[in-house]
């Protein structure tokens, strides 16, 4: 597979899609899947760098399944699992990084989440991991550490709605083209990093580490113009 990155059209994420994650934040129980865009832009390839924390703002890590589109999808059937299934090229691990105190506004106020969401290099992202390396994607434990601390470990059999759905929900809305990638939401443990902190994640089937999963990133903190204001 090329690069995650350059073939990225689009990245679409599904929040609320771990039930004790919902809880961690106070968050309400979606009834159907909900979903919200990261600009290409965020995207932080293997070896690329550190994450940057802009002044002020709190930074929360998030650590997530994608699913790498492979064929075109639009108004797929939540219960056509074959047509769903068949449209993923692939798999990797992201980190969805999140302006915390940005996206607690952002709700308190009913606005957009694109700030909070998607400053340069806010996601950092795995290799590409071939289909066949996870065979069943509802029995993958993600995890994550901060300096060495796991933070986040869980399987993603606890996913509250299943790829199909996902999919569905989505292709109805914007077409999904290949190279597009699919965050499935992250489980219970995100929390904030600091600069000077080493982030680690990936990827265990079956007790068997995933090599092209594996991410190692640091977290710096970001010059530049950005000034953190109310909106």
């Amino acid at each position: 597979m090329a690069s995650i990155k350059s073939n990225a059209r689009k990245v679409v994420c599904i929040g609320r899609n771990y039930a004790d994650h919902i809880k961690e934040l106070n968050s309400a129980r979606p009834q159907q899947p909900f979903f919200f865009l990261k600009p290409q832009t965020s995207i932080l390839p293997p070896n690329s760098g550190p994450v940057l924390r802009p002044r002020g703002v709190t930074l929360h890590y998030e650590v997530e399944l994608a699913l790498i589109i492979g064929k075109e999808l639009r108004d797929l059937d939540e219960e056509d699992e074959a047509r769903a299934m068949d449209a993923i090229e692939g798999y990797a691990l992201g980190i969805d990084m999140t302006a915390r105190n940005l996206q607690d506004e952002a709700k308190k106020k009913g606005l957009p989440w694109s700030t909070a969401k998607g400053f340069d290099t806010f996601l950092p992202i795995s290799n590409a991991i071939p289909k066949s390396t996870i065979p069943d994607p509802y029995n993958a434990h993600l995890y994550l550490s901060i300096n060495d601390v796991v933070k986040q470990s869980d399987s993603t059999e606890l996913m509250l709605f299943r790829i199909p759905r996902m999919l569905s929900d989505i292709s109805k809305v914007m077409t999904l083209e290949p190279g597009d990638l699919i965050l499935t939401g992250t489980p219970k443990g995100v929390g904030s990093v600091q600069a000077g902190d080493v982030i680690k994640a990936g990827i265990k089937v079956d007790g068997e580490e995933i090599n092209e999963s594996q991410i190692e990133v640091s977290v710096n903190d970001r010059e530049g113009c950005f000034e953190l204001k109310e909106t």
